[in-house]
């Protein structure tokens, strides 16, 4: 009896409808710069997830205390043979704002971009040290 489904028309009437099925836009959303934030010593250290991106693609800007990052894509392939049923390459852009602080500097901040991940050094806000001066009070005589 179990065999027989496998035998019968259903078994593949439905496996075609994800393919064609549109892709939400919240799912491609949840999966576009994901970030992890690691706290050093002297800085933040942020890992922001950029797959199928290029370092040309992606850009960073720092305004007014915000770190901003934008990325890219585009998808220039053409159709030679055949029509695609479903295509999942995405293709658009998508940015991520952090706060950083007002103190932190452009050129503190470092960046790098390896195997499809930004990897960005935030120096953290060092402390004003007090300063070691004498107050003398005045002695009225």
């Amino acid at each position: 009896m179990l065999m027989r489904s496998f035998f019968n028309d259903d078994l593949f009437n439905g496996f075609f409808d994800d393919f064609t099925a549109p892709v939400k836009a919240a799912h491609v959303e949840r999966q576009v710069m994901c970030t992890d934030i690691k706290e050093k010593e002297n800085a933040y250290e942020l890992d922001i997830d950029l797959p199928g991106y290029k370092k040309d693609d992606v850009q960073a800007e720092l305004k007014n205390g915000y770190l901003t990052v934008s990325a890219n894509a585009k998808n220039d392939t053409e159709e030679k043979d055949g029509r695609y049923i479903r295509r999942e390459h995405y293709s658009g852009s998508c940015s991520r704002t952090f706060f950083v602080g007002k103190d932190v500097k452009q050129e503190d901040i470092k960046a790098r971009f390896e195997d499809g991940v930004l990897k960005i050094e935030i120096p953290k806000p060092q402390p004003e040290l007090p300063k070691n001066e004498k107050k003398f009070i005045a002695i009225e005589g």
